[in-house]
């Protein structure tokens, strides 16, 4: 057995752990893992650092050890895949969206077994659902966060934050523990096992060739001068962040990018008194961000961008008094269940249903987003509901 398999190092704070960095180490770890019922899974990032993101760390807790995992020198995407798409064992996340997300992108990993401490805490009625809330509450434990945004790409790593890694999952498997029997208590372990699978299958998003401005929040309210004006200094500010290898905020703001597409600035002094910027921000992009807010200015009226407005989908007038009495009908519920009333129904989920407008339960399959205990638990609730509104 590998060295830094068969040795744990105790830190001066947290868990003992072992490190692995080489393809031969991990493998045999990998096979170590496979043979537990359930592990505990973490990663970090450098989203706050570099310009691509990247999984620099992974943690992991079987029993009463830990592994952490650098993943920067294993070139074969394969063991990871070995261990996270298969159904057992069972991988304890907290938060598992992003996790989930990044594992795909840099690893092709399609999640099997999942089980996210968060969604456990939600449909549990719990309204502070972080680690660290639930860790207090339930442990009277309290995380050390000191190296929660430090970056996690530099090599070597200190030990303080490898110890640090490793305490994020040093707790989380007796948490699922007991957050699975208060839920097989209340007879929601189901639904919460099923918005598990549905997380296993989120994916990032995928670069298109579609404007900049679309994902950027405020754009929409611009006018289409504004909105060419604030697709040139995206367009640049992505060439700076790419060649700097600098994530966006670390080079400029987004308050920064709308503030200027408003004021269009079209000389340096211009850019200099409407204080949008820095002195120093303004000597090292300056006069490339007025040529381009430049260009943008003498597009043709005909060439301007549109933001595209979706309009909703004409509904027949019945359909709001059908949302209102579902409305009424979920809150009660929920109140009753001591849930957030969204985890029983959304805000879209309840537009669907009453457009539907449902004769049986049996007809709720016919809506994508409706889940199986939602329908199983509670359709034909919904279906009275409705009923007894008209």
């Amino acid at each position: 057995m590998p060295k830094a398999v068969k040795e744990k190092v105790k830190a001066s704070q947290g868990p003992g752990f072992c490190f692995i960095a080489s393809e031969a180490e991990l493998n045999e770890a990998v096979d170590r893992l496979k043979e537990a019922d359930r592990i505990a899974c973490d990663i970090e990032a450098d989203s706050m650092y570099h310009y691509q993101e990247k999984v620099c760390l992974i943690q992991i807790a079987a029993g009463d050890e830990v592994f952490i995992i650098d993943p920067l020198p294993i070139r074969n995407p394969k063991i990871f895949r070995r261990l996270f798409s298969t159904p057992a064992p069972k991988k304890i996340f907290h938060g598992a969206d992003y996790d989930v997300r990044s594992l795909y992108r840099d690893y092709s990993v399609e999640m099997a077994g999942l089980f996210d401490t968060q969604i456990a805490a939600r449909f549990l009625g719990i309204q502070e659902t972080g680690l660290e809330s639930l860790l207090n509450r339930f442990f009277h434990l309290k995380l050390d966060k000191k190296f929660q945004k430090k970056d996690w790409s530099r090599r070597p790593l200190p030990v303080e934050m490898i110890a640090y890694a490793a305490g994020d999952v040093a707790h989380l498997l007796p948490l699922a523990d007991l957050l699975k029997a208060k839920l097989k208590a209340l007879g929601r372990l189901s639904w919460v096992e099923e918005e598990c699978r549905i997380l296993s299958g989120v994916r990032p998003a995928e670069e298109n060739d579609e404007p900049l401005f679309m994902r950027f929040k405020g754009a929409g309210r611009l006018r289409p001068r504004g909105l060419a004006v604030l697709e040139a200094l995206l367009q640049y500010r992505k060439q700076v962040a790419k060649a700097k290898d600098r994530p966006f905020f670390k080079t400029l703001s987004n308050h920064s990018m709308l503030e200027l597409a408003k004021a269009r600035p079209l000389t340096l002094k211009k850019l200099r008194s409407s204080n949008i910027l820095s002195e120093r921000q303004i000597q090292m992009y300056g006069a490339e961000l007025v040529a381009a807010i430049e260009e943008a200015v003498k597009i043709p009226e005909g060439d301007l961008p549109v933001y595209p407005r979706k309009r909703p989908p004409s509904m027949h007038p019945s359909v709001p008094k059908r949302i209102r009495t579902l409305r009424v009908w979920r809150d009660r519920r929920a109140r009753q269940l001591d849930l957030d009333p969204s985890v029983l129904l959304t805000k879209s989920l309840m537009t669907a249903v009453a457009v539907l407008n449902p004769q049986d339960p049996e007809a709720l399959a016919q809506i994508p987003e409706m889940r199986k205990w939602q329908r199983e638990e509670f359709g034909s609730d919904i279906v009275s509901a409705l009923k007894g509104g008209r």
